[in-house]
Parts: C-alpha cells; structure tokens; sequence
C-alpha cells in the first residue's frame, strides 16, 4: 500500500522473491478503489466516453483506517459527501493469490447511483526497472469463442497503444470485457501484465456471471490494471444505493508471480481448489449419451448402452437432451417444460430409465436448460415469468429467459426441475444454457442491474439445488465453455469444456482451459466409433487425461479390441486421477495458429510432489522425431500409447519419440 501526501491510497503486489529490488519512478499512483456515480466529474485526458475511472470521484476517497479482521485486510476510505469504500484483501493458507473485493457505503443523505465500482484496482506496474520501460511489458488476455476456448492472447504494451505518452496529460486505455449472460464469450475475465526482464507477472481474474469489465490505464511510467462489474457505459449498469444501503462489487483473484504467465494462471487456481464441492473425491469416469442420440435419448437405446457400459468401470451415464419433445420434434424447440416423453421414447417413465441405469451399476444423469425456454414449450408464452427488455420480451429467435428473480420462477423450477430430479432419483444434473440475455433487462435502475441481479438468481438457483439435492453433481455448461468464471466454478463440481465432440482441436482446447479452471473440473469428452481405429480411439481418449473423463458415441458397436483399449484408458485414468485433481501444470510445445486444421506438437505435464502425468500430442506435421520434455520424476509407471513410441526417462529429462500425424501418447511418472 501507498499512502500520499493527500490521504489517498493504493496498492500493488510484489513476489516475495523480488522484495527490496524495486527502484523509485515517476509515477502518480492510482487510487485503491476506482469508483463513480451519475453526478460526478467526468474523467479527462481523452477517457470520456472509454472510462469512468480516474475522476475527482475517486481521488476524493481518503484514508480512514486499515485494520486485520480474521484472514482479511481492510482499508477504509471515504470522502467528503460521507460516501465510503471498505476494501477487502483475503488470504488462507494454500492460497497463491488473494481474494479482492470492495463495498460501496453510502453515508451521505442522498441516494446515489453508482456507474462503477472497482473489484480491484492494481498499480505501480512495473516497479522493477526506472523509466517508461519499453519493450518489457506485455498483456496477456485469454479468448473464447464456441468451441474455440482458452486462446492465449500476448501483445507487447507498445502494440496496443499503451506506451508512455511524451506529455503526461493523456491517458492511454485497453478496455475489454463481455456483456450479457454468457461471461467466457470473446474473453476469459482474467487478465495478466508481465515484465519480461524482471520475470514477474501480475495476474487478475474476475468472479461474475453477468456483463464485467477490465481496463489497463497509462498516463506515466506505471501502469494499472482493474477489474469491476462493467460501467454505465459498457454493460449500461447504474445501482442506486440509498442513503445508509451497502453494495458489494464481485470477488476478484489477484496474484504476483516470479515465472510467466502460465505460472502466474496456475497461481490463481489454487483460490479456486477452496470452492471445490468434493475436494478430495476421486475423479469420476461419465458416459453422456448426447453423441450417440444427437438429441434423441429413448429407453430402449439407453437400454443397450446401459447393457453394453455394465462392468466397465463408469460411474455416471446421463442422459442429455430431447428427453422431453414429441416424437416429431427436435431437442432444442421444445426445452423449458420439462415434462418427459412417456409415451414414446419413455413409456415406462424417466425414472424407470434412471433406476434401469442404476441397476447396470452406474448413477443416472439428467440435462436441463433451466433458465431458458424453447419456442414450442408453453412455458415460451408465460410472459409473467420471463425477461423484458423495454416491456418487450428478449426472445433471440428460439430462446427467451426466464427472470430468475422472481418467486414464481424459483417456485417453477422447483416444481419442474429440483421436483422431478428428486421423484426420478437423478443423482448428477447437467445444466446448459445456449444463448445470451445480451446487454440486460428492465429493471428500476438500469439494464445492466437488471442482468447482474438476474444472474445472482441463476447462482441461487444452483446453490437451492445442493440444499435440495444434497448428494448431487453438477455439471456446469453453456454451449460448451461460456460460463468458465470462477463464481459458478465454484458451486459446480464440473464444467463443460466445450462443445468440441469430434475434432482434432479438442486437446489444443482442453490444454488451453487448464490456465482457466482446474482439470478436477474440466470435463473433457471422447466420443468412441466403430470405425475409428486404435489411433484415432487412443487419441480421443488420451484426450480425457487433460481433465475428467466423458466418454460418449457407439459404445455397443465397439469391437473387442476397441473395449481392450478404452478399458486400459479408464484403468490408466483411475490411476493418475490424484495428479489431474491436484497437481500443477506445465505447457510445451510449438501449435499452429490455426487450431481447425492444427499443426505441430503440444505436451502437458502435471505433477503433484507424489506423481507426474505427461500428456502429448501431434497434430498434422511439423513436429519434431524426438521431444525432451523437464519433469519432476525418477521412473515411468505407465505408458497409454497406440504406436509403440520408445520413451525414455533420465536425469529429469523424459524423451519421447514421434511417430506419426493425431497420435497422442501418456506417460505416468513417479
């Protein structure tokens, strides 16, 4: 922390190991909390109409008290209109990171309505060398796209227009963040700053389920890096807080590491380990049968799945959409009902099939969009119970939403949803959600309120669903990997990685995600097909070893030896499922820009001080005959591989051979 001549305060982080080696700069530090109501001074510098940060707003907060409170710091800061912000520093012990969050204390006698409210706001950027420091600096952002999630994205400051201007008047700005429903949809809300030449890096991540928002701010030698629900004017958000009324912004992850950036995502993860519903659980082997019904899920082919799977070591079969649309009708235009077909596909009902699947030694799993409904349901036409929009309902051509604020919608979902989990006897729920509210919904304050308030419905929902349901997994999906954040991480026991089935750049992605949540829950899928050969089957399942384990498609058409295989993948899983659940992680390897149509070669190594996991792709060419691969280990356990690759291990070095195009070899160490 800082504290200037003015009372005004700020912060930044320092690794441990680079305690005493920072040098002085010409640099005026930020304010701790960034934070400004409709009403307030606009920012200058060129930022009006870019930021709502860097206003008198924010310098008029001045130091009040800063005291230990448990595992927490807390600075309190106020101005002279008795508006105050309590900030929070949280650390436990096994954390790399701290926790990060701010609340809004309006003391004045008049209401106000607050446009921005900073998470976290980090300064002093980079301490370690004097002057502008060019071609040090460097920002790295994660994107996403459906099926395309975890693209690392690296730009030196200067690229990006965030150098030093020659007069200090000017203020140079990267904002980026997503609005809507869907948090992980053009980015990961994380962001990192590195200073290649001192080899520290300091990394944020933010928990929230709705529109959020991060800037990288320059006007001197530093720079500043902050995280905050987004503004009034990019997520339109606007919270009037009475006089004597408290708001809270969203927690966000923050860490300083010497390494770089994968160093630093490892770090921050280890504040998403606390959340984990069932920490020390083995890691579960799950069969979903999306990929062999594509949508049609019917009792007699479950039958012989469930006939088929029995005796092979799998835990869960969930039964994912369509279980509930007429005969003539597709999966995706009749959700939001959720009244099972029993007179086709189910006519002993749906818990006949779960207790069927229990029977073959499996619990059964049940998929469920809640929070939307499809255009056939009647559900579509309750319009007491949905989003609007200017008094108009949101309808994205086949969805609307339901307004999960409501009593009513708790009491509908309840009913149609926790209701028939608990009279079937599902015991593993997977929930999607398949498109976006967009920029938010009415609401007496603003849209953007309307979306977060909304969306804290959507994490009560699922926090009901463990007070109903106590036993019960949860699967957390939105078209594959959108809602990857850490604040439904965190009341989920997995994830979706996503939607990518039946591609070669599934590795690429499940590698990718392992910056952003942990393997323990990363679920990865391996869709099985008769015609596959053993190259392609063990490609797909090796895959799974860079989370937990999905297997779907034709399992009843699978050949002896095809079961030889996925038999000693599962056998091969059980036994390193300790490191995927508990380890860190190491990246390798040269891959294409092109992810569709890959080349080169990746590996993934994961150790937790007991084992090491070495998991290896090639793509289409370009890779070398022979890769050495740095790991913690003595000896080699096991080998998962389909072309007899010779593999070696000495002195710490792992050397692998490479051998043909889409081959995928996994090594465990010990």
């Amino acid at each position: 922390y800082w504290l200037d001549e003015a009372e005004r305060v700020s912060m930044t982080l320092i690794p441990l190991s680079m305690a005493g080696k920072t040098v002085e700069k010409a640099y005026a530090p930020e304010p701790l909390v960034q934070v400004h109501a409709e009403g307030d001074p606009l920012p200058n510098g060129y930022g009006n109409g870019i930021t709502l940060a860097c206003t008198r707003a924010s310098d008029l907060m001045t130091f009040r008290s800063q005291t230990m409170e448990g595992d927490r710091i807390m600075t309190r800061l106020s101005d002279p209109d008795g508006r105050t912000v309590c900030h929070s520093v949280r650390w436990r012990e096994g954390w790399q990171g701290v926790e990060v969050k701010t609340a809004f204390y309006n003391g004045s006698k008049e209401p106000v309505r607050l446009d921005l409210l900073s998470s976290v706001n980090l300064g002093g950027i980079t301490p370690f060398e004097a002057g502008d420091t060019p071609d040090t600096l460097v920002l790295h952002r994660f994107q996403s796209a459906w099926s395309a999630e975890g693209r690392l994205l690296s730009q030196p400051v200067e690229e990006i227009m965030l150098e030093k201007p020659w007069m200090g008047h000017a203020l140079r700005i990267v904002k980026f963040g997503q609005v809507g429903s869907m948090p992980v949809r053009g980015f990961f809300p994380f962001a990192a700053l590195e200073d290649r030449k001192a080899g520290v890096v300091w990394a944020m991540q933010l928990a929230c389920p709705s529109s959020w928002q991060m800037e990288i701010r320059r006007k001197d030698d530093c720079l500043n890096m902050m995280a905050s629900l987004a503004d009034g004017e990019y997520g339109h958000w606007v919270k009037t807080v009475g006089s004597g009324e408290c708001f809270e912004s969203p927690a966000a992850y923050v860490t300083a590491a010497a390494g770089d950036v994968d160093t630093a995502a490892q770090r921050l993860l280890t504040l998403h380990r606390t959340h984990l519903p069932r920490p020390e659980a083995p890691l579960p082997v799950i069969y979903n049968e999306y990929c062999a019904s594509w949508g049609a899920p019917e009792h007699s082919r479950l039958q012989r799945i469930a006939d088929t799977l029995e005796g092979h070591d799998i835990d869960f079969l969930v039964i994912d959409a369509g279980w509930y649309r007429p005969p003539e009708g597709t999966w995706y235009d009749y959700g939001g009902d959720w009244i099972p077909e029993e007179k086709n596909a189910f006519p002993q009902g749906l818990k006949a099939a779960a207790d069927m699947i229990r029977a073959h030694g499996m619990r059964p799993g049940l998929w469920f969009e809640p929070e939307t409904c499809a255009r056939r349901s009647e559900v579509f036409i309750r319009e007491e119970l949905l989003l609007k929009r200017g008094g108009r309902i949101i309808d994205t051509d086949n969805r609307r939403f339901l307004d999960m604020r409501l009593d009513s919608t708790r009491e509908y979902l309840d009913e149609r949803v926790i209701g028939l989990m608990e009279k079937a006897g599902f015991e593993y729920i997977k929930i999607d959600y398949n498109d976006s509210i967009g920029v938010g919904c009415d609401d007496l304050d603003s849209l953007g309120e309307g979306l977060r308030q909304n969306m804290q419905g959507t994490l009560r929902f699922f926090r009901r669903l463990r007070e109903r349901l106590p036993g019960v997994w949860i699967e957390n999906c939105s078209s594959g990997g959108h809602r990857l954040e850490p604040s439904l991480m965190a009341l989920s026991d997995m994830a979706s990685f996503s939607d990518a089935h039946e591609c070669p750049e599934i590795p690429i992605i499940a590698a990718q995600v392992q910056r952003m949540i942990l393997p323990a829950q990363s679920q990865i899928w391996a869709v099985l097909r008769r015609d596959d050969p053993l190259r392609r089957l063990n490609y797909s399942l090796v895959n799974t070893l860079l989370g937990v384990m999905c297997l779907s498609g034709d399992v009843e058409y699978l050949s002896p030896d095809q079961w030889r295989l996925v038999d000693q993948a599962v056998a091969f899983y059980r036994s390193v499922s300790p490191v995927i659940r508990d380890g860190v992680s190491a990246f390798h390897g040269r891959v294409s820009a092109s992810w569709r149509h890959p080349r080169g070669w990746q590996a993934v190594c994961r150790t937790d001080g007991r084992q090491t996991l070495a998991v290896i792709h090639t793509f289409g060419g370009d890779y070398p005959p022979v890769i050495e691969l740095p790991v913690q280990a003595a000896g080699i356990r096991d080998v998962l591989c389909s072309e007899g690759n010779r593999i070696s291990l000495s002195n710490g070095i792992l050397r692998v051979e490479l051998k043909a195009d889409f081959e995928a070899i996994a090594v465990q160490m010990c």
